[in-house]
């Protein structure tokens, strides 16, 4: 958020202890903490792997071992991607796998599973990493219901059916219990942290995500066998998906946003993978995101009991400044262009 960004610039005292703060946290997960997610050997099912973050998330994955499934509606974009993923392997023992399959469409997870497994000799797969989604940014007055629904049901069902469905396997009374946890990964955004005008087609499907992770993280404790939820909150990526939001983005959303921290694909995967190895359940991928993050911890499982608790005081008096900059720039584009229906709208 670009008003976050110019208001700790300002006061001189909230960046270098923001700074400290965040240094201070890589450091305690560092230190007492080995890999919490390795995956040599393993079998990781990606949604939205066709391109973007999915894509990259795969080739890495693929280069520290892994076998892949890759899963997405295209089955050319599967096809190319999967010789990009191949190409990527530690060792040539490795197995992958593409899947076409829409996640928007009812129940579309469970037989998705099965054939997964069955492909795996029989094993569910040991990570699942829901990173399907999309964005169509615009005012809330000026969008349809239709377009509120179908994000609900690619960015927020099209994980929860996943979610489901692979519980059901790894958690089932036969289901064996391991030493190693099985990882369900799933992918939101910073706006399920906070949002700003344009997204409201967007930002509802994306905090509920966050709502299920945080109620999953719990249930899962119920059970004897060892799984973990991940939830992993990317900014801006440069990504195919970027480009075609850009084309219809909100002006207002562009301005709020214009010195957000900007992060390729590559980036984001590698700072996505490097926390999960780290056992964050909140993971951010930048200074920002995590800034935003101790902002609404609430009640979610926290990384760092100390860093974070402390980390939350201060972003509590970071905020009073970044609202009140925000709110004045949205009153004043509102001065400056009039009534919002009055924008022109982009085809």
């Amino acid at each position: 958020m670009a008003s976050i960004t110019n208001t700790l610039a300002a006061p001189s005292i909230l960046l270098p202890t923001a700074a400290a703060l965040l240094v201070a946290s890589s450091c305690a997960m560092g230190l007492f903490s080995g890999n919490k997610m390795p995956v040599d050997g393993k079998t990781v099912l990606i949604t939205g792997a066709s391109e973007g973050m999915g894509l990259s998330a795969a080739k890495q994955l693929a280069a520290k071992g892994a076998n892949i499934i890759l899963v997405s509606r295209s089955a050319e974009k599967l096809q190319a991607a999967l010789k990009v993923v191949k190409a990527s392997a530690k060792n040539p023992d490795q197995r992958f796998h593409h899947m076409p399959v829409d996640v928007s469409s009812p129940s579309y997870a469970e037989p998705l599973i099965a054939a997964a497994t069955a492909w795996n000799n029989n094993q569910a797969p040991d990570i699942v990493w829901c990173i399907a989604g999309f964005s169509v940014p615009q005012l809330f007055t000026e969008m349809s219901m239709d377009s509120l629904r179908r994000h609900m049901d690619v960015n927020f069902y099209g994980t929860a059916d996943m979610s489901h469905a692979i519980l059901k396997s790894w958690l089932s009374p036969s289901a064996p219990v391991t030493p190693e946890p099985k990882h369900l990964i799933m992918t939101t955004s910073t706006v399920a942290l906070y949002t700003i005008p344009g997204y409201a087609p967007y930002a509802p499907s994306k905090w509920a995500l966050r709502g299920l992770a945080d109620t999953l993280s719990q249930e899962v404790l119920m059970y004897p066998q060892n799984v973990k939820v991940h939830v992993v909150y990317p900014g801006t990526i440069l990504s195919p998906g970027f480009a075609r939001e850009q084309q219809v983005k909100p002006e207002i959303t562009k301005t709020l946003e214009h010195s957000d921290p900007q992060q390729t694909p590559d980036e984001v995967a590698a700072a996505s993978i490097k926390a999960l190895e780290n056992g964050d359940y909140f993971v951010t991928v930048n200074w920002l995101g995590n800034l935003m993050r101790l902002g609404m911890l609430g009640g979610s499982f926290r990384n760092n009991w100390v860093v974070d608790t402390l980390g939350a005081w201060l972003v509590s008096i970071v905020w009073i400044f970044v609202q009140f900059d925000l709110h004045g720039k949205i009153r004043a584009h509102g001065k400056k262009h009039g009534h919002p229906s009055t924008y022109k709208q982009s085809a």
